[in-house]
């Protein structure tokens, strides 16, 4: 590992089979952040600085999402499965436990680890799976059409992005404030789609919803967006799953990924949840 300094990136070579793409920052308690389908790490940037004046932040790529690797085998890409290889990641950087916090599907794995033991604390963006019953059909066709239309405006990804209607239009179910993402965030979220292998598998082995966290006994936050357009609240925010003393706070002005709508609201929001 090389590092470059106080509060800076610190590059990690690829130790063992169970290495994930991945970023460290800051000092104090780990925080390891965990995205959605069809992101990567940078969907954090807006957060990292902030964060990393007051923790060790480690921000993930899931399998077969931005530099992490596919795995062979026929692996799972169950939102339990997520979360086990997450633990094996965790366990290489010799941390039995660490802060959580998830955006989406990110969300839903980090409540899985935490019923696994491997949370001090889980601050869930928009989680995945709190929804009534199983999942609504809207959400994977969603997260599908977004997928076939990326891939399929791959080589105009600059042209798309550099249009302020063309990115509200395309990106805007995600975000609450579309016009305020950069030609080049867009990009990288377009990119995020088309160039993650992992997201046809994560759509087909993500069925189901989060079973069993009433007992989790550290602290929980959930946080949605006011604007949130894809889990909404008369079907994708039930609570009936979650433990007793979790603390559901509204994230005004905000989407589905709402590091880019309000980037200091969300630090702040995931320093206390790490703080509790």
């Amino acid at each position: 590992m090389r590092e470059a300094g106080r509060g800076r990136l610190r590059l990690v070579e690829r130790p063992s089979e169970n290495w994930l793409g991945h970023e460290r920052r800051g000092r104090g308690e780990p925080l390891v952040l965990i995205h959605g389908v069809g992101s990567s790490r940078r969907v954090w940037e807006p957060v990292l600085g902030r964060l990393a004046q007051k923790r060790e932040v480690i921000a993930l790529d899931l399998p077969g999402h931005g530099s992490s690797p596919m795995p062979g085998n026929g692996a799972s890409f169950s939102p339990g499965a997520l979360a086990r290889r997450v633990a094996l990641f965790m366990d290489g950087l010799g941390l039995e436990k660490a802060h959580l916090a998830g955006n989406s599907l990110g969300g839903w794995i980090s409540l899985e680890l935490a019923r696994l033991g491997r949370a001090s604390s889980v601050t869930g963006l928009s989680p995945a799976g709190l929804w009534r019953g199983s999942a609504p059909l809207y959400i994977g066709a969603a997260f599908l059409a977004s997928y076939v239309a990326t891939n399929a405006l791959g080589p105009f990804a600059g042209y798309v992005a550099s249009d302020p209607v063309l990115r509200s239009l395309l990106v805007g179910q995600f975000f609450g404030r579309p016009w305020r993402l950069t030609s080049r965030q867009t990009v990288e979220t377009l990119e995020g789609f088309f160039g993650s292998p992992g997201v046809p598998r994560v759509l087909e082995d993500g069925q189901g919803r989060f079973w069993g966290g009433r007992e989790i006994d550290v602290p929980v936050t959930v946080a949605f967006g006011a604007r949130e357009a894809i889990l909404l609240p008369c079907q994708s925010q039930d609570r009936s799953e979650l433990p007793p003393h979790t603390r559901w706070i509204p994230l005004p002005g905000c989407g589905h990924v709402p590091t880019y709508d309000d980037p200091r609201l969300v630090a702040d929001v995931l320093l206390a949840g790490s703080s509790r």
